[in-house]
């Protein structure tokens, strides 16, 4: 199997204090963001988890930009419930930060693997061609931006395609077998 060279160590960073059920929002950036606006949106989002409340209670929150590219927002419930409203406010951050770099972060149809130690970025439409021309194999890690709470981001969130829900678009004879 292909071994990535990048290094994805990223649960060591996750607050141990959290439950492994903490809600999970990742936004996966159109582009790799330059190191000082990666600086900038890492400023944004701290300073949104400071002030992140649900009907005037503080969220016990944590923000994170993953990669240059990921922003996860994490938001422990045992502690606070999140409303709709203090989830809107998330997505406000989120688009406050496409606006400044100029970026989409909320392109559900754009797919992110490591091919070659680096994050690339394939449209959902272009998966049959990237494995007929073996640019992605069974075993190519993904993004699996689909995660949902702590415990699925620390175990399921970089896994090979094979173990994703993408699995089942895997052509026959691609090394899926």
């Amino acid at each position: 199997p292909y071994l990535c060279n990048m290094n994805l160590a990223y649960r060591h960073l996750l607050p141990e204090n959290f439950s492994p059920q903490s809600r999970v929002w990742i936004y996966q950036a159109s582009r790799l963001l330059s190191m000082g606006e990666a600086l900038q949106a890492e400023e944004m989002i701290n300073g949104f988890i400071a002030g992140w409340h649900s009907h005037g209670t503080p969220v016990k929150g944590a923000g994170y930009l993953f990669f240059g590219q990921f922003v996860i927002l994490m938001a422990d419930e045992t502690a606070t419930g999140v409303s709709g409203c203090s989830t809107d406010s998330s997505v406000y951050l989120v688009r406050e930060i496409e606006k400044r770099f100029g970026i989409s972060m909320f392109d559900r149809l754009s797919l992110a693997f490591i091919v070659k130690d680096k994050i690339q970025l394939l449209p959902l439409s272009q998966l049959s061609y990237a494995f007929d021309n073996g640019f992605l194999t069974a075993a190519t890690l993904y993004f699996n931006n689909t995660v949902a709470t702590k415990q699925e981001l620390e175990k399921n969130w970089i896994i090979p395609v094979q173990d994703s829900w993408l699995a089942s678009r895997i052509p026959a004879g691609t090394g899926k077998d």
